[in-house]
């Protein structure tokens, strides 16, 4: 089954144990419950069913994808893959709150419409939604010792998102952020979960301990790569493919890996630089100068390389497992084949 088929086949699935887990008859509750279903696309801002973008479900298709390669039958590792959905979706939540980030996918974000507390308490709710959701893998005649085990990693998950989003905020105070450390911190916040939802779905089909560990390893080095491709077309990207304003990191200052190598660097581009992101934020007037610079300094091929290391990884990690869906294989070069 070719990507397409597979998706038009099970997004609906995932869709629909999305939509059960989030549902509430208590009429106090309405408002809470219709937060969440805001935030994951399923209702307008007056809590009305709506249907808007909210991302491509990626950690779920994967985590499906990766179920059907080992063996198993998609629909068994359904709980697991809502669970990572949702999961993926609390963290945004908070993530919006600590970034101050008034929009998301082009609506305005929890917080911003209800306040933070709010949305404090939304994110909470959907963390724990999350952890019940992956309990019904009991109904899939998943054995109680592999849902231990997909527990221990579902927590285990949930502490890298934390140690990941740590490491970030603590970055923007640094200015000499190494390429170790930013690698270490889009470990925890990109590419745990994504490595979790590749390994769920190969728990789920009742692989082996070695073979769940493959897929691990697959999901991991393919986090990495589209994390470091996505900091590439945050500073370079079309504006009509990233849905986002052409150079906004910049702006931003945000420290990504080109902006982390470049500033660690000892030529004079990179003197300029470092000087540039110590001063006053920048202005619409600043980003070009700043993406020269970068230039200067090599940091769109430094990036560029190691994405490609991560997906060559990644690749590597994905024939070890031993068996190679074609849709999975799809799935993959629709990720880190995004137009730059």
């Amino acid at each position: 089954m070719n990507l397409p088929d597979f998706t038009a086949r099970y997004l609906p699935v995932i869709e629909d144990a999305l939509h059960a887990a989030l549902a509430h008859n208590e009429p106090a509750l309405q408002a809470h419950y219709g937060m969440m279903r805001y935030h994951l696309g399923f209702a307008d801002a007056e809590f009305r069913p709506a249907q808007v973008n909210a991302g491509k479900r990626v950690r779920p298709l994967l985590c499906l994808l990766c179920c059907a390669a080992a063996g198993g039958e998609p629909e068994r590792a359904v709980p697991a893959a809502a669970a990572v959905e949702i999961l993926h979706n609390f963290s945004l939540v908070h993530d919006d709150i600590e970034d101050n980030s008034p929009t998301r996918r082009h609506r305005p974000t929890v917080w911003a419409l209800w306040g933070c507390a709010q949305a404090i308490n939304v994110g909470d709710a959907l963390f724990a939604l999350a952890r019940r959701t992956l309990g019904g893998l009991s109904h899939q005649g998943i054995s109680p010792e592999r849902i231990l085990i997909a527990g221990r990693t579902f927590d285990d998950t949930c502490l890298a998102l934390t140690e990941g989003q740590y490491l970030d905020m603590a970055f923007e105070k640094r200015a000499d952020v190494t390429v170790d450390e930013y690698m270490r911190m889009i470990e925890g916040k990109t590419a745990a979960l994504l490595a979790t939802s590749a390994g769920l779905g190969a728990l789920a089909a009742q692989a082996d301990p070695a073979r769940v560990a493959a897929y691990r390893h697959f999901g991991r080095a393919l986090g990495l790569a589209f994390q470091i491709q996505d900091d590439v077309l945050g500073l370079w990207g079309d504006e009509v493919v990233t849905g986002k304003p052409a150079a906004s990191d910049v702006l931003q200052k945000k420290k990504t890996l080109p902006v982390v190598y470049a500033l660690s660097q000892t030529n004079g581009a990179a003197a300029r630089l470092r000087a540039l992101y110590a001063s006053a934020p920048f202005t619409a007037d600043d980003v070009p100068v700043v993406l020269a610079l970068l230039a200067e300094t090599g940091a769109r091929k430094f990036a560029e390389a190691r994405s490609r290391e991560s997906h060559a990884e990644a690749t590597s990690a994905l024939v070890a497992t031993g068996a190679v869906l074609p849709a999975l294989q799809q799935l993959v070069s629709s990720l880190l084949q995004r137009a730059q």
